[in-house]
């Protein structure tokens, strides 16, 4: 019997999924399958690696709802090509399914992918669903992408109509699974890793905390934002959902949607950013890049309250408030003049909610070299920020307790000639 493959991957729900919705209406039984690439998992450091722990729980939670409905998902803890091999000769297989992924890692995957099955005439089929608008589906009226988020964000809007926020109905269809007896999910350790002490943020659409987020978001104390980043990373909610509830309720949530969409854009039309500067001539900067410095602030042990509290808050639960991890970043790159791609693969160790587009056009604009960049001359004063966004300092002392006692200790560098220090090195490189 011939069957349809769809491939779980950044999408790891059966509900308002795009590839999983067209496998269905295939006219073939759907053989769910996701695969715990090899290439990846090995290249990750921490061995209880939180985010590996949060997947798993979430094929976990799809095998149960594909239990219920008679079928089963089949787990490979493989290279895709293996996998897909092994795939080949247990299975007469009329298509592949799966949804997009921008990526430069993913392009090749799928691409080689995509070769092993035309050896075989057998179509792969991929589906736009991590984004609301990808690739050349926003760009100025001669077709050249945008490189500045306003203008950007404006076409965005202008482009959207109810279509692009319809849900896949994929309930409709769910009687199309490949019907098969359970399969074992191997467990955490026997992919190499040990379960991590994180309690992961529900997939829930906070209404009222997303009516308030503009007048809250900014505030580290308060539990003003949503904490979705990481169900958005790897799917376990609809991009969908959440951009009609922001358009229902708060436009500048519906703006921090659109960033997401801008910075995929930027990784698809300049894949160079993943390791230069957008703007090629802040490649001359002359980095100070201190080792020992660079580890105080990995630490959080710099002598500045805000930035040790959210570099804190990074190593203990795999989350930094969005305000913290601009001054965080920006205190990196021009108080200690460390090369942004330094703290650029900090944060991708760390961040539950790591996303490449994400955490790569947030760090080039944090050092001024990114599209659409905070002007080199701009240097957060810590301390002003404090006084902005956490007067009372409650959000600092939850990280820094030892803040008053002769523990804590002095300012590794002084911001007025940090900012001198910025200032100078900066324009020396852009002016030559």
């Amino acid at each position: 019997m011939k069957t349809a493959v769809f491939w779980f991957r950044r999408d790891l729900r059966l509900e308002d999924n795009a590839g999983l919705y067209h496998a269905l209406k295939s006219g073939h039984p759907v053989l769910p399958v996701f695969i715990f690439d090899t290439h990846i998992l090995e290249e990750l450091e921490d061995r209880s690696d939180a985010r590996v722990q949060f997947i798993h729980q979430a094929i976990r939670s799809l095998q149960e709802q594909l239990t219920a409905l008679g079928s089963t998902l089949y787990v490979y803890h493989d290279t895709p090509e293996a996998a897909f091999s092994k795939l080949l000769r247990d299975f007469d297989i009329a298509a592949v399914y799966t949804n997009r992924d921008y990526e430069p890692y993913a392009l090749k995957r799928d691409a080689a992918i995509k070769a092993m099955l035309l050896e075989q005439k057998i179509g792969f089929n991929t589906f736009k669903d991590q984004v609301i608008f990808e690739r050349k589906e926003v760009v100025k009226d001669n077709g050249a992408p945008y490189t500045v988020f306003t203008p950007y964000s404006k076409k965005w809007k202008s482009l959207l109509t109810p279509f692009q926020l319809k849900a896949y109905p994929n309930k409709r269809y769910q009687d199309n699974f490949l019907q098969h007896k359970a399969l074992p999910v191997p467990g955490l350790e026997a992919l190499g890793f040990t379960p991590a002490a994180h309690t992961f943020p529900p997939a829930a659409v906070p209404g009222n905390l997303i009516r308030q987020y503009d007048s809250t978001r900014d505030i580290p104390s308060l539990p003003g934002t949503t904490h979705l980043g990481v169900h958005l990373r790897f799917g376990t909610i609809s991009i969908r959902q959440l951009a009609q509830t922001a358009l229902e309720l708060n436009e500048t949530f519906l703006n921090e949607l659109i960033w997401r969409d801008f910075f995929q854009a930027i990784l698809w039309h300049f894949p160079k950013v993943v390791h230069q500067s957008f703007k090629p001539e802040y490649d001359k900067i002359r980095w100070r890049n201190q080792e020992a410095e660079f580890e105080r602030w990995c630490t959080g042990t710099t002598g500045y309250p805000i930035v040790d509290a959210g570099m804190r808050e990074l190593n203990t639960t795999g989350f930094m408030h969005n305000r913290v991890r601009m001054i965080t970043a920006s205190f990196l790159c021009k108080h200690l003049l460390i090369d942004w791609r330094w703290g650029e693969a900090y944060f991708a160790k760390k961040l539950l909610d790591y996303d490449l587009a994400a955490n790569n056009g947030n760090w080039q604009w944090a050092a001024g070299c990114g599209c659409d960049a905070a002007p080199y001359f701009r240097v957060f004063s810590p301390q002003r920020q404090t006084e902005k966004f956490d007067p009372k300092l409650v959000y600092i002392r939850t990280w820094v307790p030892e803040l008053d006692s002769f523990d804590y200790p002095a300012p590794m560098v002084d911001h007025d000639m940090a900012r001198k220090r910025c200032l100078e090195t900066y324009k020396k490189a852009l002016q030559s």
